[in-house]
Formats: C-alpha cells, sequence, structure tokens
C-alpha cells in the first residue's frame, strides 16, 4: 500500500450514477478557450484572405473538443477516477488516439504558421517537432505516468492529474504530427517512414501494457480500495486495463498503417516524400496564388478611353 493515505487517493463522495453527468468546470473553461481561440484565428484568417477550409475541418476540430468533453467529465470519468483502473485506459487512449488527431486534422496550416517565424518559438516548435524527439517525448510520457509512483501520485492530487491528462494530450499532438502536419515548414514523414514509425510507436506501449495486465500485484492501490462494480476484482480491472492499452490501442495504429498502405499506393509508390505532402501543399499553393491575384488586381492600370 502507498504511504499515501487512502483518503486522497480516491476522490471523497464521488458517486456513480446513470442519471446525472458530472461536468469538471476546468474542462469547461480549458475546452472554450481552445475554441474560442481557434474561431479567432479562423477570422484573422478570413480578414487576411487566406484559402476557406470548408466544413470539413471546423467539424474535425469541434468533433475533437466534443471528444475530450465527454472523455473528461460524465460516466468515463466518474469510472476512471473512483472506480476502474481500466476506464481510466479508456480515457488515456481516447485522449491519445481520438482526440490528438482529430485536432491536428481539424488545423488549418495557416492558423499555426506564424508562429513558425516567431524569434523564440519557431526553433523550438522545429526542434519538437522532429519525428525522433516526437517518439521519445510521446512514449516517455506513457511510461513515465503509468509508473506506480507518479500514477498514484496523480491519483491523490487532481491537479497533478490534471497536469497528467494535459501532458498525454500534448505528447499525443506530437506524435501525430510527422504524420498529419498540415505545414510544409514542418513536413510529414514519407509513407513508408510514417508506417514505420507507427509501428514503432506500438512497441513501447505494448510493453508497458503487458507490464501492467502481468504485473502479479495491485499496482495502484487507489483502485483496489475502490467500491467494486460489475464485479471486477482489483486484478481482473488491472488485467483488463492493460489488455485495453495493449489489444485495442495496438489494432489502432495498424489501422492507420493500412491506411497510409493506400495512400501510397494510389500515388503507384513512387516520389513518397511528396506524395505524403500534397494536402499541405495544396494549401500552400492556394495561399501562394490568393496572394498573387491580389498583387494582380492592386497592379491594375486604368483603361484609357
Amino acid at each position: 500500500m502507498s504511504a499515501l493515505p487512502v483518503a486522497l487517493l480516491l476522490h471523497a463522495g464521488a458517486k456513480l450514477s446513470l442519471t446525472q453527468f458530472s461536468v469538471h468546470p476546468s474542462t469547461v473553461v480549458g475546452l472554450a478557450a481552445l475554441g474560442a481561440l481557434y474561431w479567432w484565428r479562423a477570422r484573422q484568417g478570413r480578414d487576411e484572405g487566406q484559402p476557406p477550409h470548408g466544413r470539413a475541418k471546423p467539424a474535425l476540430f469541434v468533433v475533437g473538443l466534443v471528444t475530450m468533453f465527454l472523455a473528461l467529465n460524465g460516466w468515463i470519468h466518474d469510472l476512471s477516477d473512483s472506480y476502474l483502473f481500466s476506464a481510466h485506459m479508456v480515457q488515456h487512449l481516447l485522449l491519445a488516439l481520438v482526440v490528438a488527431p482529430l485536432l491536428v486534422m481539424g488545423t488549418p496550416g495557416w492558423m499555426v504558421r506564424p508562429a513558425v517565424g516567431w524569434r523564440v518559438v519557431g526553433p523550438a516548435i522545429r526542434w519538437t517537432t522532429n519525428p525522433l524527439r516526437c517518439f521519445a517525448i510521446f512514449t516517455g510520457a506513457v511510461a513515465a505516468w503509468h509508473l506506480p509512483p507518479l500514477y498514484n501520485f496523480a491519483m491523490a492530487y487532481h491537479s497533478v492529474h490534471i497536469a497528467q491528462h494535459l501532458m498525454f494530450l500534448g505528447a499525443a499532438v506530437l506524435m501525430w504530427w510527422p504524420v498529419l502536419s498540415p505545414l510544409p515548414e514542418l513536413p510529414r514523414l514519407a509513407y513508408p517512414m510514417q508506417m514505420l514509425y507507427l509501428f514503432l510507436l506500438s512497441i513501447p506501449m505494448s510493453i508497458v501494457s503487458v507490464y501492467i495486465a502481468y504485473a502479479d500485484t495491485v499496482l495502484y492501490p487507489a483502485y483496489a480500495t475502490a467500491p467494486r462494480i460489475w464485479g471486477l476484482s482489483p486484478m481482473q480491472d488491472q488485467l483488463i486495463g492493460g489488455l485495453i492499452m495493449w489489444i485495442p490501442g495496438g489494432l489502432f495504429f495498424f489501422a492507420v498503417i493500412s491506411v497510409i498502405f493506400f495512400r501510397w499506393q494510389q500515388q503507384d509508390g513512387d516520389d513518397s516524400a511528396a506524395g505524403a505532402q500534397v494536402d499541405a501543399q495544396r494549401g500552400a499553393r492556394e495561399a501562394d496564388l490568393a496572394a498573387v491575384a491580389e498583387q494582380l488586381d492592386g497592379d491594375q492600370l486604368p483603361v484609357a478611353r
């Protein structure tokens, strides 16, 4: 048993109710701020003459925000915080494998392009979005936060728990960047390298999940003292949590690898580095064409009568 008092390991008074949906103000404030920032940049983009991005990208971004809201509130939150480790694993997979890629896919490149040009921030972004560093940051965050000392610390103190989720989400956004980058300045990997990158990412997650699933003791005391539901013992719950990270998490990566493979084959396997950037480059070309058209309109001479 951890030295931390058991009273601290569970959120006092937490109850699971199918008729009530708990909402936590910190998540609402954070999501509202993120949505407001997106809306503000979209308005700026229209004023700057940026090419329209249609409805698909804003829809993806909104779906990402809604998924994050559902993952951090209501029944998933109550189950993961006060009852089941396995529910906590579902929550973490939603943040890393659903919310993060939706946010990246829903953000047009021109929204984040100005930050790349900032004196201090730009070099930091370029350094951080290197694929090897993205790999290391994500795998390090996953491994570290599932070690019993850090995990139990996060369960004991809600502010640390919030920091844990923010780190997971930030690391996951970086993890997806080499595959989904919307900026030619921060290019995606070539298709074959994207597949290798995602395959290698599945290995550390598998190691962590095997460590959890096959542990012969309860690793996280908060769930050992939690009220039992659905007839699951703490060891059964821990086993299911490890299997959730291992099997659905691994299959998700292989599904994305399959999609990338078929995209690569649509390019006939040729010039894979350029083909992987086609979507991002199209946005840059549209911006360049719009700027040229605006300049030509300004340079038109009055017609002599």
